[in-house]
């Protein structure tokens, strides 16, 4: 009871940390009861938590003893499964220097050493919640995932993760890294990491707030909890028939950028990704494939015409681009996890 009336005195902070390629995004929310009071962005030219970063996020933090940190999951060693059974995970992969987590018959997972890396890198503001780009990706589209057959992407800086969902229900999934030469296998998912320490929220986010301090590589995390699953989210009209004007998708090529050389060539390079990585779901007899015409890409950079007509003149897909801010759909995650 008292500690209610706590909630209701002080402001609830959301600290939201999204790692780019040579940069860091905070973007930070401030809440009272009554809601959303002020928000404020800024990026950092660094991928570590310096003096600078540190006393930007400390000086609201410490307005506030129910203050909030989540941190992107950027890692290359994670992806997502279209099983949570362990003897049907067996035959996809194994995880056994990961941890992973079901929801509504699909599974998500990282490595270990990313969490420890995460923790280490945060440590001196701590970390709340570690979201996997999934999760983040099933919560933007959860208006598509519920109700139909389609391909999912959200494009990152340095990594693009696909999904195609049919019903609710994971047939493939793919983390493919911008950076590194691709490899699918990943962390090796070939079994479940029975003794895991890591704890994760009720909607996709590792909690950290209970992990002692990590001075050994090999220690432990903690258990998972439970995670509300995504059925449970309501239906929404297709985008042909609920266009709302704040949310519209771009579906004309006159919305996206023109390219430059550079965008030309990373555009490219995430068609060809993306065209390997869909040719892998149709090949591959362990996933359950099914002919795609659809792709909704969440867009976090600004892709350009040349990226959606790829998609469209190569490999014969519906191409619908919704813009995205990464920093404010984290904030969202967080907020969900506290049924604000």
């Amino acid at each position: 009871m008292l500690g209610k009336i706590f909630e209701a005195i002080y402001l609830k902070i959301f600290v939201n940390i999204v790692p780019k390629r040579f940069s860091t995004v905070v973007y930070i929310e401030k809440h009272s009861r009554k809601g959303l009071l002020s928000s404020l962005e800024k990026e950092f030219e660094t991928l570590e938590c310096d003096e600078n970063m540190y006393e930007f996020i400390t000086a609201h933090t410490s307005e506030s003893p129910y203050s909030y940190i989540s941190v992107l999951d950027m890692s290359h060693s994670q992806g997502a499964l279209p099983t949570c059974s362990k003897e049907r995970m067996k035959f996809y992969a194994n995880i056994d220097n990961g941890e992973y987590k079901c929801t509504n018959n699909w599974a998500y997972y990282t490595e270990k050493e990313n969490l420890l890396v995460i923790k280490k890198r945060y440590a001196a503001v701590g970390v709340d919640y570690i979201f996997s780009p999934f999760t983040l990706l099933a919560y933007f589209f959860k208006d598509k995932i519920d109700s139909k057959l389609a391909m999912y992407i959200l494009v990152q800086e340095n990594f693009l993760s696909l999904a195609i969902f049919e019903n609710s229900q994971l047939l493939y999934a793919h983390h493919l890294d911008m950076m590194t030469k691709d490899d699918f296998d990943g962390i090796s998912l070939e079994e479940e990491h029975e003794n895991s320490d890591l704890l994760l929220a009720d909607d996709g986010a590792i909690e950290l707030d209970d992990i002692s301090a990590i001075d050994d590589e090999n220690a432990e995390l903690e258990d998972f909890a439970n995670i509300e699953d995504l059925d449970s989210l309501e239906d929404i009209d297709e985008f042909s028939d609920s266009k709302d004007i704040e949310e519209e998708l771009l579906e004309s090529t006159d919305a996206l950028e023109e390219a430059d050389d550079n965008k030309f060539n990373e555009d490219y390079q995430r068609f060809t990704l993306i065209q390997g990585s869909v040719g892998q779901f149709y090949k591959d007899a362990r996933f359950e494939s099914r002919f795609v015409e659809n792709v909704y890409v969440a867009d976090s950079v600004g892709v350009t015409n040349d990226f959606k007509k790829y998609l469209e003149e190569e490999m014969f897909f519906n191409v619908y681009i919704r813009r995205t801010d990464l920093a404010l759909e984290l904030c969202e995650l967080a907020k969900r996890e506290l049924k604000l």
